[in-house]
């Protein structure tokens, strides 16, 4: 059925949102968007910098475009021509993290439809937010150095000036030089590899399909590749780029799982689009589970878990290349429409793979995790869509709310529109309307009527859709969702039992616990076993001890179970302070660092600070930041 992907009033009689234009971008792209980007960058190993140039492309979407505003931040820049010509350009102000609006005037105004290209010569600098440089010493082998990118949600800008929002995708082009015989990964296919001599070459990358300016990634290191069991008939492939010594733990781990992931998505929603399929596991202070760069996952390593209880975070990021890369959000206050349906197909990836039992499993360890988020934030972050201020950091709102929320909303409407049958049909429709659009979360809404209006029972489904308490879901807040969905306990239930055993074992009596209790758990019943008793009253120390030394959480290799644990130990007193502080300080990823450094300063504030402080610069540039903000505790960006 036909439908304009333009916004008109919704189908559920709201008009346009306020926060529908994007408020952490300082460029004009309402007036003028980029189509393309072609980069030319140095790796300069030394000054911890790349330098170089980019050229964009831009089309004005309305008559009369004098000049170009793009968001820059923290960059050295050199020149600016416009179609080869030397022009004025100037900075504005400095605007906290929105960095500086590099405005640049055109040598004569530009007419509706009308092209034009801007080149910049520059350098990053050592205040670039975007780059993460490592030593050698922090790499697995301690020879060569690291360089990795993480770009979401405002720090392209930081990279290279350019429209930095999810409302513009633009195909790019990449040539980048670097020495040390070290290898550069970009977000795109590669196209050839020169050799220059000295050990410098220069690797040149294509990315033929739109994305917005976060997806633009760049990795470079000591990094080898290795191909995965891929599929006949499909015209894509899957592979892996991780440091030599961790090649074997993360090829054993992924090989056989992620092509089937992709397959599976694609039966679900459309053909994969991107090409190639690749995963880079990337050094321990990866602030992020993964990273849906296109054509290349960034991945922490902690879900090397050694029992493939992790792989379903590969199906999140795969997921990623429908929503999110595919359908994106028009701005940050729609974040929830690329998490939350993102994390709603990586669930029926699972549910495909191992059973509905397991999509259950997987809300229900969603759902505390929510949970516990909510108990946290600002009421304005407990929202689906997020209300953010003139020039707000998003990161600022970053939690599970898009997508716990958000995936459960999407359940709540499969439930309320006759299951799977219906839904899924409609998913597909969903993806072919919009797939390569940014949109708002009112033109997710207009479409999902119109899909259903038509459909054979439309009458009937359209009253149910009219039911659903969209304000609530939408714009509410509270410390659950508004509904109390339920989830199939028949894999949890036992991990409840457990849990309530233990907590009537406060007494200190633990003969009645054995070793076999977790025996038959899988990791995910493990987790879930966890977050049920860190929900009851708090645990006296002793036992906590005694559930570590039959059970040896703490001293688990999984880091979603280990996570768990601390935060019950933590809660129990400063006994297990230094265990834990010991655990956090290479555990990049903000899912760990973040609460347990958290958990850390409410016991052991002394201890929590010092441990942060001595390990500050082994974090991110944007955890680092999260976590002294978190401990009230100043630091170098």
């Amino acid at each position: 059925m036909s439908f304009s992907p333009h916004f008109t009033k919704s189908s559920g009689g709201s008009s346009p949102s306020p926060f529908d234009r994007d408020l952490a971008t300082l460029a004009n792209y309402t007036e003028v968007v980029t189509r393309n980007i072609k980069i030319d960058w140095e790796v300069d190993w030394d000054q911890k910098i790349l330098s170089g140039n980019v050229e964009l492309g831009l089309e004005a979407k309305k008559d009369g475009v004098d000049q170009v505003i793009l968001d820059s931040s923290y960059l050295d820049l050199k020149s600016v021509q416009v179609e080869a010509q030397d022009v004025e350009y100037s900075l504005g102000d400095r605007i906290d993290v929105m960095g500086q609006a590099l405005k640049i005037k055109l040598p004569k105004s530009m007419s509706k439809g009308e092209n034009v290209t801007i080149k910049i010569t520059y350098s990053t600098t050592t205040s670039c937010t975007a780059l993460g440089w490592l030593e050698p010493s922090q790499t697995k082998s301690g020879k060569h150095p690291y360089l990795y990118s993480q770009a979401q949600a405002i720090h392209a800008r930081s990279m290279l000036p350019c429209q930095d929002t999810p409302a513009v995708k633009a195909t790019y082009q990449a040539k980048v030089r670097s020495g040390r015989g070290l290898e550069v990964l970009l977000s795109g296919q590669r196209k050839g590899v020169n050799d220059l001599g000295d050990g410098k070459r220069e690797f040149v990358y294509e990315q033929p399909v739109g994305i917005p300016s976060y997806l633009i990634a760049i990795a470079a290191g000591e990094l080898n590749h290795k191909s995965f069991d891929n599929l006949e008939g499909r015209n894509w492939s899957t592979g892996c780029w991780t440091e030599p010594l961790l090649m074997d733990k993360a090829y054993k781990e992924f090989r056989e799982d992620t092509a089937n992931f992709v397959k599976t998505a694609e039966d679900l929603t459309s053909s994969y689009k991107f090409g190639t399929y690749d995963i880079l596991f990337l050094p321990e202070s990866f602030p992020y589970g993964g990273m849906e760069n296109s054509c290349l996952t960034f991945a922490t390593p902690t879900i090397i878990a050694g029992d493939k209880s992790q792989v379903d975070v590969v199906a999140h990021e795969i997921s990623h290349s429908w929503f999110g890369n595919g359908i994106g959000c028009a701005s940050w206050c729609h974040f929830w429409l690329n998490e939350g349906w993102t994390t709603y197909l990586e669930r029926l990836i699972m549910r495909e793979t191992h059973g509905e039992l397991d999509r259950q499993l997987s809300y229900t360890v969603g759902r505390r995790g929510l949970v516990g988020d909510l108990e946290r934030l600002n009421p304005r972050f407990q929202k689906l869509v997020i209300e953010y201020k003139e020039h707000e950091d998003p990161d600022e709102g970053y939690s599970q709310v898009p997508y716990e929320k958000g995936a459960n909303f999407l359940l709540h409407l499969e439930r309320t529109l006759g299951g799977l049958d219906n839904f899924i049909p409609y998913m597909k429709d969903y993806v072919r309307t919009f797939e390569g659009t940014s949109i708002t979360t009112d033109q997710w809404r207009e479409h999902l009527f119109h899909y259903f209006k038509q459909h054979k029972d439309g009458e009937e489904l359209t009253r149910r859709l009219g039911k659903v308490d969209w304000d609530e879901w939408l714009h509410g807040t509270g410390p659950d969702l508004c509904v109390d969905i339920q989830y199939d306990d028949t894999l949890s239930k036992a991990c409840y039992e457990l849990a309530a055993r233990w907590d009537k074992a406060r007494d200190g009596d633990v003969s009645g616990f054995k070793e076999a209790d977790v025996k038959d758990f899988s990791s995910t019943q493990t987790v879930v076993f966890l977050d049920k008793l860190e929900t009851y009253d708090t645990l006296p120390a002793k036992v906590v001890a005694s559930l570590d030394k039959l059970y040896g959480f703490g001293f688990t290799g999984n880091a979603e179970i280990g996570l768990r644990f601390y935060e019950v130990a933590l809660k129990s007193g400063p006994e297990y302070a230094k265990s834990a502080a010991a655990w956090v300080i290479n555990k990049g990823r903000m899912k760990f660092c973040r609460p347990i450094f958290r958990l850390l300063n409410e016991q052991t504030p002394e201890l929590a600070k010092k441990t942060f402080l001595e390990h500050a610069n082994f974090f991110h540039p944007i955890a680092r930041k999260m976590i002294a903000k978190d401990l009230g505790v100043k630091v170098d960006a």
